[in-house]
């Protein structure tokens, strides 16, 4: 008995060492896979990157450029495409959400967050400074722009804004709080498209302000019509 001992403790050495080999390599996996599913900022993407701006954790801090906006054709007769976009890419439905602030100085001074699909299919909403006022802002654009408001009755020091996609439209929220939403827009937006989704600026009439974004995220929701599919064929 005294010698088979030390094998059937080998054995059971080597045993447990293979099972918590595995467990630490699952636990490892799903850290990874929940740190996967997270927005980094580090890898997103630049569409007219500024000259000056400062990335830290969930954190962007931009200098924007003067003389810079997207707008397409229908009021102004003018067509621009050149102020800063900093994006990743997405398909299906999702929700996105991002808390603004800004220094804004002069008429059109904006931060927000966009969606677009290319230079004639978009959408842009944040706070926009428009003759010493704050505005909830938001432009849509199929082809041409058209623009609406929500004129606040006191500055604000940040906004959180909002955008939840649904099948072939888009929902725009605002909030104070990051806890009450107010819906601000409902908006057509082409379906079953990659969208770019991310956080823009303009500065169309000044020589350019400093604007903060924080907390980005997108998290993906359940495809609607695959979740009505599922339902109705529940009992196949």
């Amino acid at each position: 008995r005294l010698a088979t001992r030390p094998n059937n403790w080998d054995y059971w050495i080597d045993t447990t060492t293979n099972d918590m080999k595995k467990l630490l390599a699952i636990t490892a996996f799903a850290v990874m896979a929940m740190t996967a599913g997270a927005q980094s900022l580090n890898k997103m993407t630049w569409f007219n990157e500024p000259a000056s701006y400062d990335i830290k954790g969930n954190t962007l801090v931009m200098d924007v450029p003067g003389h810079c906006d997207y707008w397409r054709i229908s009021h102004y007769g003018f067509t621009v495409d050149d102020a800063p976009f900093y994006y990743a890419t997405y398909g299906g439905e999702f929700e996105a959400k991002v808390k603004i602030s800004g220094d804004y100085k002069v008429r059109f001074d904006q931060a927000g967050l966009m969606i677009r699909i290319d230079k004639e299919n978009w959408l842009k909403a944040g706070i926009e400074y428009v003759d010493g006022k704050y505005n909830l802002s938001t432009v849509v654009t199929h082809h041409t722009s058209d623009w609406s408001v929500i004129a606040l009755d006191r500055s604000v020091d940040h906004v959180w804004i909002k955008a939840v996609r649904r099948l072939d439209a888009i929902e725009i929220f605002y909030s104070f709080d990051d806890k009450t939403y107010t819906m601000m827009r409902n908006c057509w937006m082409q379906d079953n498209t990659p969208v770019q989704v991310g956080l823009a600026t303009a500065c169309p009439d000044g020589e350019g302000f400093k604007a903060k974004f924080e907390g980005f995220q997108v998290k993906h929701l359940p495809d609607q019509r695959r979740l009505e599919w599922l339902k109705a064929h529940a009992d196949n």
